[in-house]
């Protein structure tokens, strides 16, 4: 061979370094005719690359120096940090390699120090010579380890284990089969495929260690206890093993690489154990930590699609319906969701059963009384604020709903009998019942505003239309869905002091309670000042000056119409407008056209103008009222409209009062299927009298 060959080179920090290296000391090593030490020169050559580029992140300077007596590979990286072995320890703590391979591969190694620099060097020794090493420039004297690695004899071993043999006692494992055996990729998997993996490394164990039989124990904390994960060998007997190596999991998680040897152990069969223990405890560890975060997005998703269905449903009933469908079967065999009565105990609302032929029985269970029981465990939970288990034949917890500080109930939710259930499933139904509790607190809170509004709106309007001689009346009210809110649309039939029916309606601006006081205000107004005989025009000043003064900024939108029968059985109709919608009037033949003069709205200016139209109405002929809920009925863009409502009004002719005003209503509904935005009243009068 040649004296001396020398190679120096500086290579990018790239993940295709480490290959470039190798071919670098592949070259020297052709060069210098040493390929005896190939492999060992590769493999640790390969870890000091990939420690650089990985742990500095900075190019790295390779030099490779081939004499008679073997080979000296240093690399050198630029990263901070003063000590080069570092990064080495950190490698091994994490994978199982690095320090450990070049520990026992190598005749001596150690660190050297240039500037900003830091290297780590080994020396392979020719078969035969005495492995002396240079002296590093600028660097620390090396530390010698004394190994015979015999690499003649190790092939030997690689070729009998590869043909099925065992290795003879004594005999240690080459480069090459250590290379093969750590440099198992072990990625993210399931279960089966890391099964798979872990079995391989075991079959490449027993040959590399000469084991007869080995095994992967994992106890994964699931109450099944300690369990095989992989095996190889057909005579694998635990209690017989030789070598045993933890592997490196967390707690809960506890198992162990098991090894059984025909003879007394190698020297290398618990290093090679330890090492591939490590690995595939690390695998084992990424694949659990992986899957426990997807089991938490998961949890995390399905809270959120919870939340959005309760959120969905403003009704207590419904809403009780909902929650132990959410829990059933992903949480729970089963699952019933509990209310209070006025003395705090649990009223049953509604349960959920995976099977549906199970929920009578489990109703009885639910049902029975005593000390024990579910109704008194229920109690106890509702009446202390915590959890609290159920004990069989309906085992599983009772969860109290608390909302606002309120206790508002109980959920209980019973347990999977063929499996464990986790402490983080136990965590999501206490969450759950959190947000279940707050979302019936809700419902709770919007059903009595619901019926205070229903309450008030009723207070509006008039309970029935009074019967009056020769009039028909009839009247339709719908209100906005948004039912928490009061409408500010009203109507009303007030006989007047002289005999004459007054008919009103109107429309206050905005909704809620502030326009249901102006509603109520200006109802109040009229009949008093009908009661005192005013004429209709002063009545509407009067109203006006109320508003101006009271309304709060609130205007009024007014119909007002004195009826009076005459002795020619003609209805004779005095109307005025205040800013409202001109009335429909429907004679008997069908003709229907637009009467009276607009006004101006109430509320607005210190003084309005509300002119009177005189109307006769023959027999048989409809004076349709309406508010602007009707013709702003919309279906996407477009309107219902004024003349939409005067053709279905024409079609109406000869009808009584209320079918008018019912068959309007219908028409304004149909036109479109969103619901309505405004409260819709319709108020229709009719000449009853005989021609």
């Amino acid at each position: 061979m040649a004296a001396s060959v020398t190679r120096r080179i500086r290579l990018p920090a790239d993940s295709r370094t480490p290959a470039a290296a190798r071919a670098v000391v592949r070259a020297v090593l052709d060069e210098a005719d040493l390929p005896v030490l190939l492999d060992e020169a590769l493999l640790l050559t390969t870890e000091l690359s990939t420690n650089g580029v990985q742990h500095a992140g900075t190019d790295i300077d390779l030099e490779v120096i081939a004499d008679p007596q073997g080979l000296t590979v240093t690399v050198t990286d630029y990263g901070g940090g003063n000590a080069a072995l570092t990064p080495l320890t950190a490698e091994l703590s994490e994978r199982g390699r690095g320090l450990l391979l070049v520990d026992h591969f190598s005749a001596s190694w150690g660190t050297t120090h240039h500037g900003k620099g830091k290297g780590v060097w080994f020396r392979l020794a020719r078969p035969g010579a005495d492995g002396a090493a240079p002296e590093p420039v600028d660097g620390e004297p090396p530390a010698t380890i004394a190994l015979d690695l015999q690499p003649g004899v190790l092939t030997a071993i690689d070729g009998r284990a590869l043909d099925g043999r065992a290795p003879a006692a004594g005999d240690v494992p080459s480069a090459a089969a250590l290379s093969a055996l750590a440099g198992v990729d072990l990625p993210d998997a399931e279960p089966g495929t890391l099964t798979q993996v872990a079995t391989h490394l075991l079959s490449r164990l027993c040959g590399a260690t000469g084991a007869t039989g080995g095994a992967i124990r994992l106890d994964q904390a699931d109450g099944r206890g300690t369990l095989p994960f992989a095996e190889y060998g057909l005579a694998f007997s635990p209690d017989a093993a030789d070598v045993r190596a933890k592997l490196a999991v967390s707690w809960p998680w506890r198992g162990e690489l098991v090894l059984v040897t025909p003879a007394t152990p190698g020297p290398y069969a618990a290093p090679l154990a330890q090492l591939t223990a490590e690995r595939l405890g690390l695998a084992l560890e990424n694949d659990r930590l992986r899957r426990t975060d997807l089991r938490r997005q998961a949890w995390l998703t399905f809270l959120a699609e919870a939340s959005e269905l309760l959120a969905q449903s403003l009704d207590v009933e419904l809403t009780m319906a909902l929650i132990p469908r959410l829990v059933v079967p992903r949480l729970g065999q089963w699952s019933a969701v509990y209310g209070v009565d006025e003395w705090g105990e649990p009223v049953y609302a509604a349960a959920a059963h995976a099977d549906e032929a199970a929920l009578p029985s489990l109703l009885a269970e639910l049902s029975q009384a005593g000390p024990d029981s579910v109704p008194a465990r229920l109690r106890e939970a509702i009446h202390g604020g915590f959890q609290v288990p159920l004990t069989a034949p309906v085992e599983g917890l009772a969860v109290p709903l608390i909302a606002r500080g309120g206790r508002i109930g109980a959920l209980a939710v019973g347990r999977h009998l063929d499996r464990r259930q986790e402490p983080e499933e136990v965590a999501i139904v206490e969450d759950l019942a959190r947000r279940a509790a707050l979302a019936l607190d809700n419902a709770r809170i919007h059903a009595e505003r619901r019926r205070v509004a229903q309450t008030l709106q009723q207070s509006l309007l008039p309970p029935a239309l009074p019967i009056v001689n020769g009039i028909g009346l009839g009247a339709e009210y719908v209100p906005t869905q948004r039912d928490a809110d009061v409408g500010g649309d009203f109507y009303d039939v007030v006989p007047m002091p002289d005999g004459r029916w007054l008919v009103v309606i109107g429309d206050v601006s905005g909704k809620g309670v502030q326009a249901a006081t102006v509603t109520g205000l200006v109802r109040d107004v009229i009949r008093v000042l009908i009661r005192d005989g005013r004429p209709l025009p002063e009545m509407l000043d009067r109203i006006n000056d109320t508003l101006v003064e009271r309304g709060g900024g609130r205007y009024c939108t007014l119909a007002m119409a004195a009826l009076a029968t005459g002795a020619d059985n003609q209805l004779r109709v005095t109307l005025h407008l205040a800013g409202h919608d001109r009335p429909i009037l429907l004679r008997s033949e069908g003709n229907a056209t637009f009467v009276g003069s607009p006004g101006t709205a109430l509320g607005l200016l210190d003084r309005v103008r509300t002119p009177s139209t005189a109307v006769e109405l023959a027999p048989g002929d409809t004076m349709i009222f309406f508010t602007d809920g009707v013709t702003e009925r919309r279906r996407g863009s477009e309107l219902f409209g004024i003349d939409r409502l005067r053709a279905a009004a024409a079609e109406l002719a000869g009808y009584e009062a209320d079918v008018v005003a019912a068959r309007l209503r219908a028409a304004a509904l149909g036109f479109s299927a969103e619901p309505p935005r405004d409260d819709i009243a319709i108020l229709a009068l009719r000449n009853d009298q005989l021609p």
